[in-house]
């Protein structure tokens, strides 16, 4: 368990469970024990809300909607995404998470505290007034137990849904009758709940979003069903904006795929032409082509049985299985030919001997063969994971190559293969008779033979020690994030002109293809004014196939154009080899203070165990975003003095979280302008309906669309459902 908490109000905590853990029951389990805790939670909290959700660690994707001709604003994407594309996306089955980055529309009371105090004012006289002022009440009928002709419905207006309303409400009426507004206290705009994020992408306004799947589903399933989803969402953009894939696990995956099945037909190819160098014999060359292709085939259909996908493991699996497969049927084909060739006329009698002296030899070598593999597939951990479908494919191909050796090859050998000629058999005699020339020789000179043994295991030993050792290979994804973390309370402003130094050299690196940038947030999504990062994707691997293409390479050259920014930190990360395992390439150490020493100890330990781990020639770079050295004063309220004054602490704390933190009170309907009025038609289950999705112009710039009209075609009825806001 680990968690992570921010001076904006929130913590998140990270539940990690053991390889097998059923998903569905661990959410469960969690939500029971949340469950009992919360009684124990400060009212706030529990006011807030708690939420506990079921996902990875992992992005499928990372999608960005951007203007490239600044017609929008980043205000204003952020929500088009959060409204018409964010909850088709969540609906996908698989999908865990669709993180918006991105704060939600809001109205914008921005009390004057100069002003209020003036008038005697405090933040809660405000909400006392948004509160009586600004709500739905049923007021009910009339006429409903009389006689009369009609009854009446009473209608109120309810809550408020433009700026102006807000304005014109009344905080103070004096007894001569002059009235006291909002907006004499106030400015009220039409902005975002929080301002602690800037969005970008290739320098234009943007709004990005990851998406995380749930433990256990598929994940190019799930990626096709959201691709079907953004094609949707394309066709129903407004014309100035452009939605696409920042990041997609399917890039590397399908990239990877391809090798492997090029590997796989390449490795089909140069089997069949080895052994017809080596057998000269076309026939016997057919043969074991054809063992190889049911054996394949019948991998396959062991895969779709046992539920196995096809993946990485299990095509690395199938390109390792066809040198092992062919070896049964040309034992088989050689042994017939050694029996034609030393003087069997009929294909029959010598398919029938030679099989009565291999049949043994060749169960014991397969049963040897699957003996090494199975028990590789029952291995606990995060390696039985990789090696079980991997080792159960090896297994079941060695099986089915056992199964055609003994069956399919001697019919195939009878049907195939003709008697030898005397000149096939002369040829063969010659190389025969150099095989056994050497063969003899070793067995004249068996010392040597005896001690090239212990000197083979020697160097066997020596191998295995000084080999490099590691869960996978690291591999290039595409996509590297950069990292900028600033001097410790740097402003997003300040964080803001640093990123813009970072965005200028990286931008012009001819690797990559698209970016995005965020201010206020790490690469790791922990929330802080004095960081950023920058999302890169590279080009295809096809457009990178010179030697300074690699992603080693351009981490490089990134490294080397921001050596000169001397305000931030500029660590790159690269996407892991193993989704699930990690947000980045290499590994994760967690430092826990197990003493009663403070955090400063802590800080100051964790600095010597990096620059440790810095002078290693293994690690590439350490680095940590923990720092104590943050600007910040503590708030001290005085008890016996507010009592004094007859103000109790909590008025203070109030008073002063809502002037500088701010506080939500309410939420609002939005009236809607027809000027950003668009439509389209689509399905919803198997009625046809036209969607008219309605924007609202805030007086400054073009906001998101809050309400959406079903307009069934068939019938022309209405169904209306309307965006909530927060105030």
């Amino acid at each position: 368990m680990t968690s992570t908490a921010s001076n904006n109000g929130t913590c998140t905590i990270t539940i990690y469970f053991k390889q097998g853990s059923d998903p569905n029951m661990a959410v469960a389990n969690v939500q029971n024990r949340v469950a009992s805790a919360q009684g124990q939670l400060p009212s706030e909290v529990v006011r807030s809300g708690i939420t506990v959700k079921k996902t990875q660690n992992s992005n499928l994707k990372i999608i960005t909607l951007y203007s490239p001709n600044g017609r929008y604003d980043s205000k204003f994407l952020t929500n088009y995404l959060k409204i018409n594309v964010e909850p088709q996306l969540s609906r996908i089955p698989g999908v865990g998470e669709v993180n918006v980055f991105g704060a939600d529309y809001s109205l914008r009371i921005w009390l004057d505290p100069g002003k209020m105090m003036a008038y005697g004012l405090v933040p809660s006289d405000i909400d006392n007034v948004l509160a009586a002022q600004n709500l739905e009440s049923p007021t009910g009928s009339l006429g409903a137990e009389s006689a009369n002709t009609y009854q009446y419905v009473l209608k109120c207006r309810g809550r408020y849904s433009e700026v102006s309303d807000y304005e014109n409400l009344v905080v103070k009426v004096t007894p001569d009758g002059k009235v006291l507004h909002l907006k004499d206290v106030a400015r009220i705009e039409m902005g975002t709940v929080n301002y602690d994020l800037r969005s970008t992408t290739e320098e234009k306004p943007g709004a990005s979003a990851s998406i995380t799947q749930v433990a256990g589903s598929n994940a190019n399933d799930i990626i096709k069903q959201i691709d079907q989803v953004e094609n949707q969402a394309r066709k129903a953009l407004p014309p100035g904006m452009v939605l696409a894939d920042q990041t997609s696990v399917m890039d590397f995956l399908n990239a990877s795929i391809y090798n492997v099945v090029e590997t796989l037909i390449i490795a089909l190819i140069l089997v069949i032409i080895v052994v017809g160098l080596f057998l000269r014999d076309w026939r016997s060359m057919a043969i074991p082509a054809i063992a190889i292709i049911v054996s394949l085939i019948g991998t396959f259909i062991f895969m779709r049985v046992v539920g196995f996908s096809l993946n990485l493991l299990t095509l690395f699996a199938l390109v390792l299985a066809i040198g092992t497969v062919v070896d049964d049927s040309i034992v088989v084909v050689e042994a017939v030919q050694a029996k034609l060739a030393s003087g069997y006329e009929s294909v029959y009698r010598a398919t029938i001997e030679a099989m009565r002296e291999l049949k043994s030899a060749l169960i014991t070598t397969s049963v040897v063969f699957m003996a090494v593999f199975i028990p590789v597939s029952f291995t606990s951990g995060t390696s039985g994971v990789f090696y079980k479908e991997l080792g159960l494919t090896m297994a079941a191909a060695v099986a089915l190559s056992l199964l055609n050796a003994i069956t399919l090859c001697p019919v195939l050998c009878k049907l195939i293969l003709r008697p030898k000629k005397q000149k096939a058999v002369l040829q063969s005699g010659k190389w025969m008779t150099r095989y056994e020339h050497g063969v003899i020789g070793m067995l004249h000179h068996r010392r040597y033979v005896i001690l090239s043994l212990p000197i083979a295991l020697a160097l066997l030993v020596i191998a295995i020690r000084t080999t490099k050792t590691g869960l996978v290979p690291q591999e290039d994804m595409g996509t590297i994030d950069v990292n900028v973390q600033c001097k410790p309370g740097y402003s997003l402003a300040q964080t803001g002109r640093v990123m813009d130094q970072v965005e200028s050299v990286v931008r012009t690196i001819p690797q990559i293809k698209i970016y995005t940038r965020m201010d206020g947030r790490d690469a790791q999504q922990n929330q802080t004014s004095s960081a950023g990062f920058l999302s890169v994707r590279l080009k295809t691997w096809s457009q990178r196939k010179a030697k300074a293409d690699d992603i080693d390479s351009v981490v490089n050259e990134i490294y080397r154009r921001t050596d000169c920014i001397k305000e931030a930190k500029v660590n790159c990360g690269t996407l892991p080899m193993i989704r699930g395992y990690g947000s980045a390439s290499g590994f994760e150490i967690y430092v826990q203070n197990r003493s009663d020493e403070d955090f400063s100890s802590l800080a100051r330990v964790t600095q010597q165990f990096l620059d440790e781990l810095n002078r290693r020639s293994e690690i590439s770079k350490a680095h940590s975003t923990f720092d104590m050295s943050y600007p910040q004063y503590e708030v001290k309220v005085d008890a016996a003095k507010c009592m004094m004054k007859n103000i109790s602490p909590k008025d203070v704390l109030s008073t002063l979280s809502s002037y500088v933190g701010g506080a939500r009170v309410g939420i609002m309907p939005i009236h809607v302008n027809p000027k950003y009025m668009h439509s389209v038609g689509v399905l919803i289950g198997d009625c046809p309906v036209v969607v008219i999705a309605d924007g609202l112009d805030d007086g400054k710039s073009q906001s998101v669309a809050f309400l959406i009209l079903l307009r069934s075609i068939e019938t022309g009825e209405d169904v209306y459902r309307v965006q909530w806001l927060l105030i």
